[in-house]
């Protein structure tokens, strides 16, 4: 008799962090869109932002609709040392890395994309080198943004310029478009998990 192969769990987020950098000069940049789409789920779901010392970010609590509470994180540690603020949460609350979606930015995919994986490596994001580092695993569901390339990549000024610099009008109205559909995305992933959301959202392009 065949032995029966296991059904996995499915993953839902009991903790949505938005990755970015602190101070008013960072606002509406291509590196703070993590910040731009919990700030629209926070809008969505009628959420206050509160700071905390204990987790090093500001965060917002509600309950959710199956019963516990969903959690979103802004980390003020800056980028590099997002990991720190997202350990302090998932520790106090006891809360598995499988149900921390990170949400940040990507300049390998273009504006109007988003991409959403069960786990991975940083790629290169400092944010998500620390997040990997503190939770002690790359098993914790991401979103991941576009934000496009400049147009010398792999000039490294050129990168960093891009990358701090904010979206032009035209990349703006797509973005809107973009944060309305990353709502979308995690309600859904609350109510049926990452990996049904992943089937619907990751082929999508807003144009």
């Amino acid at each position: 008799m065949a032995a029966t192969k296991a059904v996995p769990d499915l993953v839902f987020p009991q903790l949505i962090v938005g990755l970015g950098n602190p101070e008013p000069k960072y606002d509406q940049t291509r590196h703070n869109i993590g910040f731009a789409a919990v700030d629209a789920l926070a809008r969505s779901w009628q959420m206050s932002w509160s700071e905390n010392r204990r987790f090093k970010g500001l965060f917002a609590e509600a309950p959710s609709r199956g019963g516990g509470k969903i959690r979103l994180l802004k980390p003020l540690t800056y980028m590099n040392r997002s990991g720190e603020a997202i350990r302090a949460v998932a520790d106090w609350y006891k809360i598995p890395p499988t149900s921390v979606l990170t949400i940040y930015d990507d300049m390998d995919l273009p504006v109007g994309r988003l991409r959403l994986r069960l786990s991975g490596s940083a790629g290169g994001h400092n944010g998500m080198k620390s997040a990997i580092a503190h939770l002690g695993s790359q098993d914790f569901p991401r979103l991941r943004i576009g934000i496009g390339k400049p147009a010398l990549a792999g000039n490294d000024k050129k990168t960093i310029g891009h990358v701090l610099g904010k979206f032009s009008p035209e990349e703006s109205k797509l973005i809107s478009q973009v944060l309305e559909i990353v709502v979308e995305a995690v309600e859904l992933s609350l109510r049926e998990g990452v990996e049904k959301t992943m089937s619907l959202y990751n082929g999508r392009t807003v144009e």
